[in-house]
This record gives structure tokens, C-alpha cells and sequence, in this order.
């Protein structure tokens, strides 16, 4: 059986294929994590090591489809082994900039009451290779990555140590060499798995899926408040804060007459301190099946103004990939056979 050699660090592949020279190992990193998706493509390799790698190794799960939308976005829906299906999106930014938003599970059970993600339910957890893989197939046809953005499928917090090993080859100087502080994980709130990453890496940025500030609202349209209530939450982001020096993001997704109201404002302005936070306001992608409201760009704009009269930091997540459901919580793969 082939051996997934995405996630594999350059000693763990000198010691899967026994090489006499552990340069080789680094060389077949550096060629796997820069996009070479065939072996035959590995030119300072000699051909019989290219052959050993073709016969033990393999590098990516199948590309089921490519689309771009006309702002530039391009979303991959990817076919795993046991025929799941994720996405992956590449985002652009107006100076160039490019950020993979990879998928950590095969759907997500978290139920988060706006995000179409949900509406799959949890297949599993993705394994290492699997995520990176992501990446590789994103470099492969898009050139350098320079940001990573843990924002598609799944929680991934709820599955950690995937995550983690996933982090550590993005990081690695020998591939990608991307830093911790363009490296963003994406959470619920899932407090235990938040106080492990303070104590044992990786140390990258944090975003919270914070919605609300107010409890009642937020256990309704983010189910895991009702395990983790806020309180448990903002205590675990201040500790990762005081471990790491990592200024928090706290991401809104603003529902029209949902959490974007005065005493919405209100209740995040008191959540902050004494947390350094940059608030993200994200205005709702319209999603198949979920029946809430687009804010319209005064009400996203009245909400904004708000925070910063109170001197918060503000950032607008600009509206990328709508066009192949590419956005912020539209990312979803149903099963044809389930139709």
C-alpha cells in the first residue's frame, strides 16, 4: 500500500523509503511541499529514486472540479479516498495576496445556525496528509501561498492533532516556511482543545466565531455556546492571549435584524476588554436552505462606526467567492446519491 506523502516531515521520508542520504529526504519535501505533483517532474532526482517514490509513494487525493468566480476566487472540490468529498478556496486580494482557506473535516457538527457547511452534518475527521493536500493541489496550480486561513469544513479544534501536524509542514523552512502569525485557525469556542494550543502549540493567530455577544442569542445560533458559555470562552482567549502575546480576532457574522442592533453593539463593547482584539464584521452570504437577511451596506457600515467611536479595531471581510458559493459559509459538498 502507497504511502500519503504530503504530510511527512524530510526524516520521516528518509526512513520510509530507507534512503542512504537523508539530503534526499529534504529534496523530496521541498519538491512535494512547492506543488510537484509528479514524481517524474523531481529533475534532480535520479530516475531509479523516482521510480522507488512512484511505487511507494503517492501525493494527492483525486481534483474532482475547479471554478473561479469573476472576482478571482477559485474553489477545489476534492475526492477523498473513501469518496468524501471537501473544499478548498483560494482567495486573492486587491494587492495580489494570496490566502488558502483549507478544510479540516469532511463536513462539520457544530450546527452553527447561518454557516451552510452545517447542513452536511460531520463525515469525519480529515487526516493530515489530507489537509495539506489541499494545499499542495491550491500551490500546484496558483504559484506561492503566503497566508493560511483555517475557515473552510469543519471545526479545527475538533480535530487537533491533524491540525497541528498540518501546521508544522506549512511551517517547516524546508517547505513552505509560512509563519505563525500568517497562519489563522478559525473556532467555535471549543474551550479544552483552545487552553491545549495555548500550552502546546501551534502558536498561530486565533479567531473566535464569537456571532454575539449575548448569550441567549448566541446559544441559539452557535450551538457550542451551550457547552462552552461565553465566560469559559473569553477565559481560555485570555489565556492564549497572555501565553502567546496574540492579539484576537472576534469574527461577526452580521445577520440583518438578527445581532446587528444597538444593544448588539453593546454587548460586544463590554465582552472586549480586556481582550486586544481586531473585530472582523463579515455581512451574510445568502446560503441554500438558511432564511436569514443580508445586512445592507448602511446597516454594516452603522454597525462598524459603532466599534470604532469606541476605538475598536475594524476590519470588513470583503465579499470573495459568492458568485461559487466560495464565500464564508457556503462551502458544501452533498452527496448526489442523497438528492
Amino acid at each position: 500500500m502507497k504511502i500519503p506523502v504530503a504530510s511527512l516531515l524530510p526524516d520521516e521520508i528518509s526512513g520510509s523509503l530507507s534512503l542512504r542520504h537523508k539530503y534526499q529526504g529534504t529534496q523530496i519535501f521541498k519538491w512535494v511541499q512547492s506543488g510537484t505533483l509528479e514524481f517524474q517532474n523531481m529533475t534532480n532526482l535520479s530516475k531509479e529514486l523516482r521510480r522507488t517514490l512512484y511505487e511507494k509513494l503517492y501525493i494527492s487525493s483525486g481534483l474532482e472540479n475547479t471554478l473561479t468566480g469573476s472576482d478571482g476566487t477559485v474553489k477545489l472540490k476534492i475526492k477523498l479516498e473513501d469518496a468524501s468529498f471537501i473544499e478548498a478556496v483560494l482567495l486573492t486580494d486587491r494587492n495580489g495576496r494570496k490566502t488558502a482557506c483549507l478544510s479540516v473535516q469532511a463536513g462539520c457538527g457544530m450546527g452553527c445556525a447561518f454557516c451552510r457547511t452545517g447542513k452536511m452534518g460531520l463525515k469525519r475527521n480529515l487526516k493530515s496528509y489530507e489537509i495539506v493536500e489541499q494545499m499542495l493541489l491550491l500551490v500546484s496550480g496558483y504559484g506561492r501561498i503566503t497566508n493560511i486561513v483555517f475557515m473552510g469544513m469543519g471545526e479545527p479544534l475538533e480535530n487537533l492533532e491533524n491540525l497541528r501536524r498540518a501546521v508544522e509542514i506549512f511551517h517547516h523552512p524546508g517547505g513552505c516556511g509560512i509563519s505563525f502569525r500568517k497562519i489563522t485557525v478559525s473556532t467555535c469556542g471549543i474551550v479544552p482543545k483552545m487552553y491545549d494550543m495555548a500550552e502546546n502549540g501551534p502558536h498561530t493567530r486565533i479567531a473566535l466565531s464569537l456571532i454575539t455577544a449575548d448569550p441567549v442569542l448566541r446559544s441559539m445560533l452557535v450551538p457550542a455556546n451551550r457547552r462552552y458559555p461565553l465566560k469559559e470562552t473569553k477565559d481560555a482567549l485570555l489565556y492564549y492571549q497572555k501565553k502567546t502575546g496574540k492579539r484576537i480576532t472576534l469574527e461577526i457574522v452580521l445577520l440583518k435584524g438578527v445581532n446587528d442592533r444597538a444593544e448588539d453593539m453593546e454587548s460586544l463593547l463590554k465582552f472586549i476588554p480586556p481582550l486586544k482584539v481586531v473585530v472582523n464584521i463579515i455581512p451574510w452570504n445568502p446560503a441554500e436552505d438558511i432564511h436569514f437577511k443580508e445586512p445592507s451596506p448602511s446597516e454594516v457600515l452603522r454597525f462598524k462606526n459603532r466599534l470604532v467611536k469606541a476605538g475598536v479595531a475594524v476590519t470588513e471581510r470583503y465579499r470573495r467567492g459568492r458568485g461559487i458559493n466560495g464565500a464564508c459559509g457556503q462551502l458544501c459538498v452533498i452527496d448526489p446519491a442523497l438528492k
